[in-house]
């Protein structure tokens, strides 16, 4: 590579590094402005005053508000994601590690969402107006319950079976201790908990799912 070539090259890395983290601000800062006045109060010009820039700029990142709504969106939906990726891929028998799923799920949305009515706001609305982006956080967190599962019938912790169908129901069995609106539709019904469920869903597990 010729040093010109080479200085070309160098300069392209750096405006996308800028870009890149000129983004991540854009969605940092919609999102603390979104837990403070609401997502559908908040305008594109508020987040480009905020941030010193003007909102044609902002508009150079993402095409319109709607964009940014899918970005923060995607932003916190990866941050459990990668939760519980880290809890799929950690040490411990895959009861354990189940067990930490939902139950890590279930306090990370209830501390994210029913406490901060704000961001419920924007959640409802995900939901209402079926952002791919949901469908899409669905389905790797199905594959992450997967990996545990599979992991305990290869290691005869489990019967053996399909993992991914197993997978798929202890997560249906689970999704009203997570889900957003679910969580507070059973706000006044205590039972059963989250923890009797998976116990539940351990033991059909330990013997055996049918097709």
């Amino acid at each position: 590579m010729s040093g010109a070539t080479e200085a070309v090259a160098t300069r392209d890395a750096d405006a996308r590094a800028r870009d890149t983290d000129t983004r991540a601000r854009i969605v940092a800062t919609a999102e603390r402005l979104f837990r403070e006045i609401g997502f559908q109060k908040t305008t594109v010009a508020d987040i480009a005053r905020d941030l010193r820039m003007s909102p044609a700029n902002v508009y150079r990142f993402f095409g319109s508000k709607a964009e940014i709504h899918v970005a923060v969106a995607r932003h916190l939906m990866g941050e459990a994601e990668a939760a519980a990726q880290a809890i799929a891929s950690g040490p411990g028998s895959a009861s354990d590690r189940l067990r930490a799923l939902v139950l890590g799920n279930e306090q990370m949305n209830a501390s994210r969402y029913l406490a901060d009515r704000k961001m419920h706001e924007m959640v409802e609305a995900a939901l209402e107006q079926h952002w791919p982006v949901i469908s899409e956080h669905i389905d790797r967190l199905d594959a992450i319950y997967e990996s545990v599962v599979a992991s305990g019938m290869e290691s005869g912790e489990f019967a053996k079976g399909d993992p991914r169908l197993a997978a798929r129901l202890v997560h249906l069995s689970c999704i009203r201790f997570c889900h957003p609106r679910l969580m507070v539709e059973y706000a006044d019904r205590p039972e059963p908990t989250s923890a009797q469920m998976i116990e539940f869903c351990l033991a059909a597990l330990r013997a055996g799912v049918e097709a």
